[in-house]
């Protein structure tokens, strides 16, 4: 096992949390799961199953679950794979953690009205930590059933980034590093967004050139709005930027282009979100992004019309028209 991660903490019960279980218990001693609901946690500790996510998946002996959130205390490493949305409340509720704990963001988004990414987030909360993000079209649902994935490590400290990427290589599993946390975390957040609206164009029966040309520019637009944001162009042309949007875009696992399908479908929002049973990350994410491009000046027509379907009630079908007849233009602007 590495030296540097001996035991592990992993903040969520949830799909991706419980995929990270399975890829890292081969090389730690323990892994404990934290969660809120007691009825996982027995189901995990008892039967080695989660009973809600990846129900199929059998844990690792090492695993164990606790509903208690101190128990991250104690492990060197502790991974934060809530929701966005419950990212600084469950920092704040972990303060006083040792300084040399490295925590390793493992959420997509960014926050409502600050605009912070996670990463900044946990800086607020441990200025002193190390911390790290993982991002890339990482499918929990592949994850756990060992399934070729890759990913790309941010850390901008070198030695931590390598400590990582040792961490997270399997036979499987391929990571790779990167100093850009800007660029990683803002490729990860934004491509939700272009998932909801590929969903839709397909729900809406547009055609597979319709669905190439809205990823592709949605690609030119994330990159636009990253960039502003403090990320680098290139970032948004590797796993974190186009590698996580084609596989959000396109794939049957993706929560943000179920909703998106089933908005096409003429569904209500409420309908969509409520039948998924889980949190897709770029309804509530749309709102940030959609605000964070308001204040730095970025054109976003494709953001723009999401967030005119989610939030201000236009038929999808009028949105989509709009983006397809707007005033041409050169493409690479």
């Amino acid at each position: 096992m590495p030296d540097a991660f001996p035991s592990a903490a992993i903040l969520g019960t949830g799909s991706f949390g419980t995929a990270l279980a399975v890829l890292l218990a081969p090389k730690l001693s323990e892994v404990v799961m934290i969660g809120r609901d007691a009825a996982v946690a027995e189901s995990i500790n008892t039967h080695r199953r989660n009973p809600r996510y990846l129900t199929e998946i059998v844990l690792p002996e090492n695993v164990r679950a606790s509903t208690t959130l101190a128990d991250a205390k104690g492990h060197s490493l502790v991974l934060f794979g809530v929701p966005t949305a419950a990212t600084r409340q469950c920092a704040n509720d972990l303060a006083g953690l040792p300084r040399e704990t490295v925590l390793l963001s493992c959420a997509k988004g960014i926050e409502r009205n600050t605009g912070e990414r996670m990463s900044e987030i946990l800086h607020d909360v441990f200025p002193d930590n190390p911390i790290a993000v993982v991002s890339g079209p990482n499918h929990a649902e592949e994850i756990a059933a060992n399934l070729a994935t890759c990913a790309v490590i941010g850390a901008t400290d070198k030695a931590l980034a390598c400590d990582l990427q040792e961490l997270f290589t399997a036979p499987h599993f391929r990571s790779y590093t990167s100093d850009d946390l800007a660029g990683i975390e803002l490729g990860g957040a934004i491509k939700n967004v272009y998932a909801i609206a590929a969903g839709i164009a397909a729900g809406l029966g547009l055609g597979d050139n319709a669905i190439a040309a809205l990823v592709t520019r949605a690609l030119a637009e994330m990159t636009r709005l990253g960039v502003a944001l403090g990320g680098r162009a290139e970032t948004f042309a590797g796993l974190s930027g186009v590698g996580d949007l084609i596989a959000t875009c396109f794939s049957q696992h993706s929560r943000n282009h179920r909703v998106g399908l089933a908005l096409g479908h003429g569904k209500s929002l409420e309908e969509a979100t409520t039948s998924l049973g889980m949190v897709a990350e770029g309804v509530p994410n749309t709102l940030s992004i959609h605000d964070a491009a308001s204040k730095a000046g970025v054109r976003t027509p494709i953001i723009d019309a999401v967030y005119s379907i989610l939030y201000q009630g236009k038929p999808a079908a009028h949105a989509m028209y709009e983006l397809l007849s707007r005033d041409p233009r050169p493409e690479n602007t």
